[in-house]
């Protein structure tokens, strides 16, 4: 096997090669190196990326193999809103940044599981607006989806096989679902947000992106408080609630597709699959989360502005000012509602053991001067519940499409054990395109 073709590898099968002795931590190093010198002139998915680190990081930083360390040398990307001691945190900002002192609480949970963080990913503007440079691997005229646009398409192109991301809105679970990729947004305040630069406090969500549902699960392992429960059996009665959110906004064919050929699959396995009882709860949430998320936002950001003076878009001036719009009555109403939607949904969602529902609109839209819609995303960050993006086929344009799963408050675990046991099911892909460079333009 060529150093280039690495890539191929998972990460569970990076580590155990490496524990094993089967490859040597220079492997790795060099296929990292070949892989980002091959594709990111072409897909600009990372913000800071340094080949002599990289290198000295597979020579010098390993810790010795041991069964212990399950990401034992697996390359990781890093969202540039989460700090990693020694590289910039630029915030997708423009102008340098300093080397963070310290690296970020989840990075260090990474780290002591043997993950080597290698670059920062793209991040759109204070992972909020004016996207990067970033392109959708597949398409690359079309986005990559955002704000964790980086971290999604470096996974998507092999070039880590996990990666860090942020969600407030839709941040990962769109960019998953465009890139094609695998995405887990987590609980709120399931993974510790130390070292991670805020957007709303009372939305942001920490997660992540791989190539599989095996390694989401190896980085969940890792990042979660885990007690290993058991796989789930496919089908096995599992209790799904189908929710259109059409009453959100309109589907596309190819999205609808997705959705409906995914509970036809869960039907034909013995799964329960019906309507979700939330009709008429959605639009009001989605407008708390809108609320709630300008008012912090501006918040966090007046300090930014007037410390900083950096320059921002016209974009993100407009947000802060929206924000500043928002009265502390209408967001202390808007998050009395949520409180109040959590206590209904909460009970609710003992009748169920995971909603289906749609990831995006449709398919990554093309250009590259917006990251997409985050209709079908909000509802799920402003409650706090876990979400996991499982890429399930092709649109006609070439394009991923997939769904949703969602699960009930603090059952990250089990989510992601119901997506291992669902996503064979659903899947219909077939072998996935090779993604090759230079990149068709």
């Amino acid at each position: 096997m060529r150093h280039l073709d690495y890539f191929r590898l998972s990460a569970g099968e990076i580590a155990a090669r490496l524990r094993d002795g089967a490859l040597a931590p220079a492997d790795i190093s060099r296929s990292v190196l070949e892989r980002h010198a091959c594709l990111e002139p072409a897909l600009s998915a990372w913000s800071w990326f340094e080949p002599r680190r990289v290198e000295l990081a597979y020579r010098d930083g390993l810790p010795p193999a041991h069964p212990a360390l399950p990401l034992l040398g697996v390359p990781v990307g890093v969202k540039d809103i989460i700090d990693v001691e020694g590289m910039p945190t630029g915030l997708g900002l423009p102008g340098a940044a300093a080397p963070a002192p310290r690296s970020a609480a989840c990075v260090e949970l990474l780290r002591t599981a043997g993950a080597v963080p290698v670059g920062k990913t793209v991040t759109a503007e204070l992972a909020f607006s004016h996207p990067g440079p970033t392109r959708n691997p597949h398409v690359p005229g079309h986005t990559p989806g955002g704000s964790s646009s980086g971290s999604a398409a470096a996974v998507a192109a092999g070039m880590v096989p996990l990666a860090l991301g942020t969600q407030t809105g839709g941040s990962i679970i769109r960019p998953a679902a465009y890139c094609g990729v695998v995405g887990v947004k987590t609980s709120l305040n399931a993974v510790p947000s130390a070292g991670v630069a805020p957007v709303a406090d009372s939305l942001d969500c920490l997660g992540w992106f791989a190539r599989s549902v095996a390694d989401a699960i190896l980085a969940g392992s890792v990042l979660l408080p885990w007690q290993d429960l058991a796989p789930r059996p496919p089908g096995n009665g599992l209790r799904v609630w189908r929710l259109d959110a059409t009453e959100l906004g309109p589907l596309a064919p190819e999205a609808r597709r997705a959705l409906d050929d995914a509970s036809a699959a869960l039907r034909g396995v013995g799964c329960a699959v019906v309507e979700a009882p939330l009709a008429g709860l959605l639009p009001a949430l989605a407008e708390c989360h809108r609320r709630i998320m300008l008012h912090e936002l501006a918040r966090t950001l007046l300090p930014v502005i007037r410390t900083q003076g950096r320059e921002l878009s016209p974009t993100m001036l407009k947000a802060i000012e929206a924000g500043r719009a928002v009265s502390a009555s209408q967001y202390q109403e808007a998050r009395h509602q949520v409180r109040e939607a959590r206590a209904t949904l909460d009970a609710r969602m003992r009748e169920a053991d995971v909603i289906l529902t749609p990831s995006a609109v449709g398919e990554a839209p093309a250009g590259l001067h917006h990251t997409g819609d985050s209709t079908f995303n909000r509802i799920w960050s402003v409650l706090g519940w876990p979400a996991v993006h499982l890429p399930t086929d092709w649109s006609p344009r070439g394009l991923p499409v997939g769904v949703q799963l969602v699960g009930g408050p603090g059952e990250d675990e089990t989510l992601l054990r119901h997506a291992q046991a669902v996503h064979p099911l659903i899947d219909r892909r077939g072998p996935a395109p090779r993604i090759q460079a230079p990149m068709a333009q």
